[in-house]
């Protein structure tokens, strides 16, 4: 019984051995990406650092501050139409993505998984306009909406933004890697086009939706363009814009950095929340 017992370990232990070598010749890699991490985290401590000290005193990179306080993220929190800003970004890239992603999964089963005449010419010109750089169209676009009335609004500043081609194409390339006996199968019990979409694909496309979520949302939340473009009244003025005026009012280092810090933590509130499924939609991506 000792002998078999204590097999299974000799015979594994060349296994251990070769995995414990390939560990060791790996740990030059582990500590570059170590401080790759250190190096792509300094900017935002310095951030963090300067938002922190106290208003006209030195800072980092000169030196360390002697205290830190919060009265300048309190000033930014209390600043006239910071509020409004806040909450104009919220709904400018939480009805961006609720609507992109419905348009983009519907889109996105269109395309990979029905036949109709003119499929891929009309996939391959609507992913063709990806290499168009938006600048290119901000005059006409602008002049478009100018003409609907829609300068100062939100629709003006939200409906331009909701075709997303990469949007659209992530999906249907997630799409296609699900199994065509699921649809057959629904569509022998009879089931409709559109119960097939809600039971079907939408299921299991949460970990490629929750993920086109948070890029979708960051995408918008950090925009700037075409919000200065379109928004010319606190009424519609997205945070990224806000902060711009912010700036040419008060030109305090610690005051902008406060502002920055602020407008991040939502980015990272969606970040963690969705996480979850970033992890799945990469460990499902290498099942397919």
């Amino acid at each position: 019984m000792t002998l078999t017992a204590t097999r299974p370990a000799v015979q594994n232990r060349p296994a251990v051995e070769r995995r414990h070598r390939r560990h060791g010749r790996r740990w030059p890699l582990y500590t570059l990406l170590a401080l790759m991490s250190l190096l792509t985290l300094g900017p935002f401590a310095a951030m963090i650092i300067v938002a922190l000290s106290p208003r006209g005193e030195p800072t980092v990179p000169a030196q360390w501050p002697d205290s830190l306080t919060f009265d300048n993220i309190a000033q930014v929190l209390n600043a006239s139409g910071f509020a409004e800003w806040t909450l104009n970004s919220l709904v400018y890239s939480g009805v961006s993505v609720a609507v992109i992603l419905l348009t983009a999964s519907m889109a996105g089963y269109a395309f990979a998984k029905k036949r109709f005449p003119g499929r891929d010419t009309i996939l391959w010109t609507f992913l063709a306009t990806m290499m168009v750089p938006f600048q290119a169209t901000l005059i006409p676009l602008y002049v478009l909406v100018s003409d609907l009335d829609g300068v100062d609004t939100f629709w003006g500043l939200i409906v331009p933004t909701l075709a997303n081609s990469q949007a659209v194409f992530l999906m249907r390339q997630f799409i296609l890697g699900l199994p065509d006996e699921l649809f057959d199968a629904a569509k022998v019990d009879g089931a409709s086009e559109l119960r097939v979409y809600w039971t079907i694909v939408v299921p299991l496309t949460k970990p490629i939706l929750a993920t086109l979520g948070v890029f979708v949302f960051l995408w918008h939340w950090n925009d700037f363009l075409w919000p200065l473009v379109i928004s010319q009244s606190d009424a519609t003025r997205t945070l990224t814009v806000g902060l711009t005026v912010l700036k040419t009012e008060e030109l305090q280092w610690s005051m902008l950095m406060s502002s920055a810090a602020v407008s991040a933590v939502p980015c990272l509130v969606v970040f963690f929340l969705l996480q979850r499924y970033l992890v799945n939609s990469i460990a499902m991506t290498g099942l397919k």
